[in-house]
């Protein structure tokens, strides 16, 4: 679920658009709220209020499994999709295909993106040190 909640509409709207999606009932229909983000001191200290983020949330059910569906913003649509996503996957029948279809790709998308990132970081990385000076 988190390589669908990272992808962007466009992404998933592309990928899945050679592939027949059955109509799901939604169950909760996509709705925008706000979540609270917090930090830690450090990184592993006391925890702190970040401040809050836009969150879109929807669930839909195909037969009997459910699909859900969280991702940061206020895109009804690409919840919707994320959630249809998410209950065709339990599908035993539909996720080989769609693993190979949609969500390889996305992951593999997203790894070069990370990648690519930290090589640019690394390229301006400053090692620091200290000298000592030789005075008695």
């Amino acid at each position: 679920m988190s390589v669908l909640a990272r992808a962007s509409l466009a992404e998933l709207t592309s990928l899945t658009s050679g592939i027949d999606l059955p109509q799901v009932e939604i169950v909760k229909p996509a709705e925008i709220g706000t979540l609270m983000v917090e930090g830690r001191a450090g990184g592993g200290g006391r925890r702190f209020n970040a401040g809050e983020a836009t969150l879109t949330r929807c669930v839909v059910r195909d037969g009997a499994r459910l699909g859900f569906a969280y991702a940061l913003g206020r895109d009804k649509a690409k919840a919707l999709l994320c959630a249809r996503l998410d209950a065709l996957l339990q599908d035993d029948a539909r996720r080989d295909v769609l693993m190979t279809q949609v969500v390889t790709p996305l992951a593999d998308a997203q790894q070069r993106r990370t990648d690519d990132a930290s090589r640019r970081v690394a390229a301006t990385k400053v090692e620091f040190f200290t000298m000592v000076r030789g005075e008695g």
